[in-house]
């Protein structure tokens, strides 16, 4: 069995097909990877305007205690007018800055008498005046590519009429599980023996998370043949094949055989990692397989780490997990000497991220219910031991893939 960070740096040495991209209407595009980066093609705003109802003014005339009304200048106006010394115009949000001036004062700041407005309380020089340019400048680069469009990317677009936009196609995903054993969903339970499959539904919801099309194809039997034709299936249509159950060392285990049956390079199989060491990575004329073991939270947990890396790349998203420091808020007990993938629970608190491990029962690989509420997972290495409370550790967060 290979290292953690081995497995993590062959997977990123695979080599992979380019990036797909297809144009979108940027409503269309929510949700979805940038291809290619937003540069400003001009200057916003492209004149000093005003951030508030009030009016513009010289800025040393305040000490006068009265200036002049000269005009309104409402917003979109053209005929704005000039402020000269002793006078000011009534100026509106968003309204283009009079010539002359170089400060609005707010109307809560003043009372207005006939023809002039008394300062009741003067302003600094600039107040309320969004200089040219202030939210940015013609060529600044205003979205990288490899952002997750949100609706603060969609209003940027939309100011500098960013109609169509450059995405990156979504990967596609093919899941299987298999096990004579499972059950999907809807079957009628035959024996107490049978168990309801989770895997290839919570692996399906991983992967839409972080940005991929799933094809769903179900449990399959531990029949050799009819795992051999899924896979041959989901090899013709898919990007990344992923598969649970069967890569362990029992008679029953076919995918471990399976695989390189296929005519796939086997890139490893087995890791040292907790949950989660039986697994197998291989590749077939650049369509990548990923085969993961059967209980819950493994199959859970060893995707997020590879399945999730896997996507991001094929979408080239500026990151793929999100690793964040913490402090242990109880003492942590190693379990094995592997890279251990622990549930816990994260929360900030006093400036600070801490975790610990309420409610999150010790044993199995089968307990999926660990990763409920705001979980996350803790990751130590091979060579750490037990933890002290207050030590700082790195933590995988699950809202954000």
């Amino acid at each position: 069995m290979i290292s953690y960070e081995t497995s993590v740096n062959m997977l990123e040495l695979l080599t992979l097909a380019p990036v797909r991209v297809e144009k979108l209407f940027i409503s269309d595009a929510l949700g979805r990877i940038l291809a290619e980066d937003i540069i400003a093609n001009e200057n916003y705003p492209r004149f000093a305007t005003s951030a508030m109802d009030g009016y513009a003014i010289i800025h040393a005339d305040q000490e006068w205690g009265e200036i002049e009304i000269d005009g309104d200048n409402p917003a979109g106006s053209d005929n704005i007018g000039m402020v000269r010394g002793g006078k000011c115009i009534k100026t509106f949000t968003g309204s283009k800055m009079p010539e002359g001036a170089d400060t609005l004062i707010p109307i809560e700041n003043v009372t207005v008498e006939g023809n002039v407005i008394k300062i009741d309380e003067s302003v600094p020089k600039g107040f309320s005046v969004r200089p040219i340019a202030e939210s940015y400048s013609k060529g600044d680069v205003l979205i990288k590519k490899g952002t997750k469009i949100g609706f603060a990317e969609i209003g940027v677009m939309a100011g500098i009429e960013k109609v169509m936009v450059l995405v990156a196609q979504k990967p596609r995903v093919a899941v299987i599980s298999t096990g004579s054993e499972i059950l999907d969903i809807g079957e009628a339970v035959k024996t107490d023996s049978q168990i309801r499959s989770t895997n290839h539904i919570t692996i399906e919801a991983i992967a839409k998370m972080a940005g991929a099309e799933v094809i769903q194809l179900g449990v399959v039997s531990d029949d050799r043949d009819s795992i051999m034709s899924s896979f041959e299936n989901a090899l013709s249509s898919a990007d990344i094949i992923v598969s649970t159950g069967g890569v362990s060392v029992g008679d029953y285990d076919f995918v471990k055989d399976i695989v390189p049956a296929l005519g796939a390079d086997v890139v490893y199989k087995g890791v040292k990692i907790k949950p989660g060491q039986h697994i197998m990575l291989a590749q077939k004329e650049g369509k990548i397989i990923l085969a993961l073991p059967g209980f819950a939270y493994s199959s859970t947990v060893t995707f997020i780490l590879y399945g999730v890396s896997l996507i991001s790349r094929m979408l080239a998203k500026e990151r793929g997990l999100n690793i964040i420091e913490a402090k242990l808020k109880e003492p942590f007990v190693k379990r094995s000497k592997k890279s251990e993938f622990t549930a816990c629970n994260l929360y900030f608190e006093d400036g600070s991220y801490w975790v610990d491990f309420k409610g999150k029962k010790v044993g199995t690989s089968a307990i999926l219910t660990n990763l409920l509420q705001e979980s996350a997972l803790m990751i130590t290495g091979e060579d750490d031991s037990n933890l002290q409370e207050g030590v700082s550790v790195n933590v995988i967060t699950l809202d954000m893939f």
